[in-house]
C-alpha cells in the first residue's frame, strides 16, 4: 500500500499517461550500439573503477576484481592451523559434487547414470540455491522460426561478444535436448491446450524461446531435479560446507575438506574427481547493492578453485538485474522477474514517461534506471532510495484480464502481502545484484586448468561473456551440469588417486606472506553477516 505523499503524486502521473503509453507502446525505440556503450560506461556499476582492485597473488595476479571478492581470494584458508587427517577420509567416492542447486543436482544425476559412485555435499539443504529462486524461464531454440544459430547470435550479442564461442555453441546446441530431458523427468512447462509449449521473449532475444512454468520456473525445475537425486539414492550430505579442496601428489583434484555447519567438525572426502557447483556471489553485496540471491551465495567455489590453481575469467563483471523490488523495504532487492516486462509492463520515471525500451538487455536497462535516479533526477523517493516505476497494470491491458494470475502469480502474491495489487497498481524497482557473470575458466568438457576439477553453473566464467540474457542461467545449469556429471564420471574411470595433500594451501599462504598481504580474514565466506549493516540502494 502506497502512503508516501511523493510516491502518491508520482503514481497519479503514471496513471494519467498509461493510456497514451499503451497506444504508443510499439513506437519505443531501441538504443543503437553506440548509445548502449555510452550509457553502460557512464552508469553501470562494472565501470566504477574505484570499487575494484588488482589481485597480487594467484594465477590471476594483476587482474581486476571487486574489493569484496579480492578480500576473500586473498584471505587465509579456513584449514590454516588445523590438523587435518588426510590418511583416513570419512568419505571415499568417484565423484564429489559440491553444491546443491540445479547444476550440482544435474551433475550428480548424470554422474550416477554414467555408473559413478557419486556424493553431493551442500552447506545448506539440497535445493537451497539461486536455481530455486529463478522465475522467468529457460531458453531453447526449439520452435520452427528459431534455431540454435539464432540463439547463438543473441547470446554473443548480449554478452558483448566476450563469450567463449565454444561454450556458447555447447549451450545453444544442447538446449532443446535439455528441455526434453527436463520434461521427461517431470517438469511441468506451460503449454497450450494442444500440448505446444508456450514461449515468450526476454530482453535481448530475437525470437520467443523462453519456456516457463508460470513464474515458478526455477522452483519447478529444482523440485524435479531434487526428486531425481533422491530417487536415484545419491547420498546427500547437507548443512556441510566444503572449505578447502584437496589435491593428490600429482596435482589432481582429489577431494575436499568439509565442515559441519552446526558443530564445526572437519571431515575429509576423498574423490577421483570434484565438481564445483557452488553458485553465485550476490550475498557478497558488491558495492553495497542489495541482492536477489539465495542466502548461501558467497562465491565459495571461486575461492576454492582459485586457491587450488584454477584460473578465473571475467571476475570483474556482475549482473545487476534492473528490476529488484525497491518498495516496500521488507522485500528490498527481491527479484521482479523479467517476464513482467516480457508480458508488457513498461519502465516509467516519476513523471510517467516511458524513457527506455523495456526489453533492452539487462545491463542497459539497469544503467538506464540508475541514470533516471541520478543525473536526470527522475527517480521516485521511496524513503530508502530512488526508484522508477514498473507499470504492471499494462500487462492486462495487453493480454486481457487474468493474465497476471495466469502467467506471474508469484509476483502478484509477493506484493499482495504488502497491500499492493500489481493488476491495478505499478511497482517500484531499482537494480539488484543478481548474477555472477564471471567465474572459473573451463574447457567444453567442464574441466578447469586443475586436472579432474570440473565446474558447472554460475561458478563458471565465459558462457555469458560480460552480460547474461534472461533464461540462459537455468539453461546453463542443465547443459553444463549434465556435462560435468558425464565428463567427471568418465575421467574417474581412468583415475588413480595418489597421496592426498594440502600443499597448495601452504604454497598460497607463502605467496600471501611474500606479497606483504596482512589480513585477519578467512575464506570461503560461507554465510553473510548482517549485524549492524542495514542495506539501502540508489548507488
Amino acid at each position: 500500500m502506497y502512503t508516501n505523499p511523493e510516491i502518491l503524486a508520482s503514481l497519479k502521473k503514471v496513471e494519467a499517461t498509461r493510456q497514451e503509453r499503451f497506444n504508443n507502446r510499439d513506437n519505443i525505440k531501441r538504443m543503437s550500439a553506440e548509445e548502449k556503450d555510452e550509457i553502460l560506461k557512464a552508469y553501470h556499476p562494472d565501470y566504477k573503477e574505484e570499487n575494484f582492485e588488482n589481485l597480487v597473488v594467484g594465477v590471476n595476479k594483476g587482474d581486476k576484481v571487486p574489493h569484496e571478492l579480492a578480500d576473500m581470494l586473498q584471505a587465509h584458508s579456513r584449514v590454516k592451523g588445523k590438523k587435518i587427517d588426510l590418511r583416513h577420509p570419512k568419505y571415499d567416492v568417484d565423484v564429489l559434487v559440491i553444491g546443491g542447486g540445479g547444476a550440482g543436482a544435474s551433475a550428480a544425476i548424470e554422474a550416477k547414470n554414467a555408473g559413478a559412485n557419486v556424493m553431493l555435499v551442500t552447506k545448506l539443504r539440497l535445493g537451497d540455491a539461486n536455481s530455486m529462486m529463478a522465475e522467468g524461464g529457460i531458453q531453447a531454440a526449439d520452435k520452427p522460426n528459431d534455431s540454435p544459430a539464432i540463439h547463438y547470435l543473441d547470446v554473443m550479442g548480449g554478452g558483448h561478444f566476450a563469450n567463449r564461442p565454444e561454450l556458447v555453441y555447447k549451450l545453444v546446441t544442447e538446449a532443446p535436448a535439455a528441455i526434453q530431458w527436463l520434461e521427461h523427468l517431470g517438469v511441468e512447462f506451460d503449454k497450450t491446450e494442444d500440448g505446444t509449449m508456450v514461449t515468450t521473449h526476454g530482453g535481448g532475444t530475437s525470437r520467443k524461446r523462453m519456456h516457463a512454468c508460470k513464474d515458478y520456473s526455477g522452483a519447478e525445475i529444482m523440485r524435479t531435479l531434487r526428486d531425481e537425486v533422491l530417487n536415484l539414492g545419491i547420498p546427500v550430505v547437507d548443512f556441510t560446507a566444503a572449505i578447502e579442496l584437496i589435491k593428490d601428489d600429482e596435482g589432481k583434484a582429489a577431494g575436499a575438506v568439509l565442515m559441519n555447519m552446526e558443530t564445526q567438525e572437519l571431515l575429509v572426502a576423498r574423490a577421483k574427481c570434484v565438481v564445483i557447483a557452488t553458485g553465485g556471489a550476490g550475498r557478497m553485496h558488491y558495492q553495497g547493492f542489495p541482492t536477489s540471491n539465495h542466502y548461501g551465495a558467497t562465491a565459495d567455489g571461486l575461492v576454492l578453485g582459485y586457491r587450488a590453481g584454477a584460473k578465473l575469467l571475467y571476475a570483474d563483471t556482475l549482473q545487476y538485474h534492473p528490476t529488484g523490488a525497491a518498495y516496500p523495504e521488507q522485500i528490498l532487492g527481491a527479484l521482479v522477474t523479467e517476464k513482467v516486462r516480457s508480458l508488457g509492463a513498461q519502465l516509467v520515471n516519476k513523471d510517467g514517461v516511458a524513457y527506455i525500451h523495456p526489453l533492452e538487455t539487462r545491463d542497459v536497462n539497469a544503467s538506464g534506471i540508475i541514470r533516471e535516479c541520478s543525473t536526470r533526477g527522475e527517480g521516485v523517493d521511496t524513503g530508502t532510495g530512488k526508484a522508477v516505476w514498473l507499470d504492471t497494470p499494462m500487462i492486462e491491458m495487453i493480454g486481457g484480464e487474468g493474465t497476471i494470475m495466469k502467467r506471474i502469480p508469484a509476483m502478484y502474491r509477493m506484493f499482495a502481502k504488502y497491500g499492493i495489487d500489481i493488476r491495478k497498481e505499478p511497482i517500484l524497482v531499482y537494480p539488484t545484484l543478481h548474477y555472477q557473470n564471471g567465474g572459473l575458466e573451463i574447457t567444453p568438457d567442464g574441466m578447469t586448468g586443475v586436472k579432474n576439477l570440473f565446474v558447472a553453473g554460475e561458478a563458471v566464467g565465459g558462457i555469458h561473456g560480460r552480460n547474461r540474457l534472461m533464461g540462459n542461467s537455468l539453461l546453463d545449469i542443465i547443459v553444463f551440469g549434465r556435462n560435468a556429471g558425464v565428463q567427471s564420471a568418465k575421467a574417474a574411470k581412468n583415475t588413480k588417486v595418489g597421496k592426498l595433500t594440502l600443499a597448495h594451501v601452504a604454497a598460497f599462504e607463502k605467496e600471501l606472506k611474500e606479497a606483504g598481504i596482512k589480513t585477519d580474514k578467512q575464506s570461503p565466506k560461507l554465510l553473510p553477516n548482517y549485524i549492524g549493516k542495514p542495506l539501502s540502494f540508489d548507488k
